[in-house]
């Protein structure tokens, strides 16, 4: 029987569950070139596009916040851009597929014109295409929102996540809605997605990275959930819950990985230093998952993991 949530739990609570678990697996950091001495995190999982597979990443200088979203491949153990490939002014980008079609998007960050170091504002865009080199624009989400992950449906629709903030006196919270088509994919029917409310305390926040179909029509969610202690310190994990959704009912969320888990390294600041960032997962025959993480916005690393979906499915 699958167990839904009925109260959030704080993250220091599900921190201490999932450390108890005694965790031992190590990630590790993926190399990047080729692109001078910027950084390269956030990172979504490898897709294959046109029989390669393929890794976009956000590139950004460590001292500033404007960014590019690039495409790489891997040559002799490292990923570098590849050859001919559109380059986009986002940030943190995402993939998925509908039907043949290739989904990608990313959140456009508008700066203010007299000081390029403020972000003024922010908004998840879309694009779609048979391949990476044929991408077009379709969609923009509404303003301030990040983290809308579509997910194509065994019934054939389309699943849509959302991530309002400041609603309902919390800080932002995950919604859910369906549309028909790609075409559907507007702001009002964004905006309209009814929200999960017991996944998070006010006080803290998250999102959706990326969704898994499942057995009996449900869906795996990858996603983060953070909080922020004193002197703006911020703290992001990466999580996993499934979702019903034909009743929109949610189960408890697990942590499935820890900042300790993967090598040291910088951060782009200090108050970043406990900050991952789930970019996809990738699961395995052998009961084993691979997830893809940016590390301190400063890096990106995969990590091999027992797969977080799969005690659902053999349950079921």
């Amino acid at each position: 029987m699958l167990a839904y949530t009925e109260q959030a739990k704080p993250t220091v609570e599900l921190l201490k569950e999932f450390l108890a678990e005694n965790p031992a697996f190590a990630g590790e950091r993926l190399i990047f070139s080729g692109v001078g001495d910027r950084d390269v995190y956030n990172i979504c999982a490898p897709f294959i596009d046109q029989g390669e597979p393929v890794i976009a990443g956000r590139v950004e200088a460590r001292d500033k916040e404007s960014s590019e979203v690039m495409f790489f491949v891997e040559r002799q153990g490292r990923w570098v851009p590849r050859n001919g490939a559109p380059v986009f002014a986002l940030q943190d980008p995402f993939v998925t597929f509908v039907g043949d079609e290739l989904v990608f998007g990313g959140v456009e960050v508008y700066f203010d014109g007299d000081d390029p170091h403020y972000v003024t504002s922010w908004r998840t865009v879309f694009y779609r295409g048979y391949s990476v080199s044929g991408l077009v624009p379709f969609a923009k989400g509404p303003l301030t929102m990040k983290d809308i992950r579509l997910i194509e449906r065994e019934n054939g629709r389309i699943g849509v996540f959302t991530r309002p903030m400041m609603v309902d006196g919390a800080r932002a919270l995950i919604g859910y809605t369906e549309i028909a088509t790609l075409d559907d994919l507007t702001e009002e029917a964004i905006e309209g997605a009814e929200l999960l409310r017991h996944q998070f305390l006010p006080d803290e926040w998250g999102g959706a990275n990326e969704a898994h179909p499942l057995k009996d029509g449900m869906i795996g969610v990858l996603g983060h959930i953070a909080w922020m202690e004193e002197f703006n310190i911020r703290h992001y994990y990466p999580m996993v819950f499934v979702f019903n959704p034909d009743n929109r009912r949610c189960t408890p969320i697990k942590l499935i990985a820890t900042r300790a888990m993967f090598p040291d390294g910088p951060a782009k600041r200090p108050d970043l230093q406990d900050v991952i960032f789930s970019g996809g997962l990738v699961r395995h025959e052998d009961g084993t998952a691979s997830l893809y993480t940016g590390v301190s916005d400063a890096e990106a690393h995969v990590i091999r993991i027992p797969d977080p979906f799969l005690e659902y499915e053999r349950g079921r």
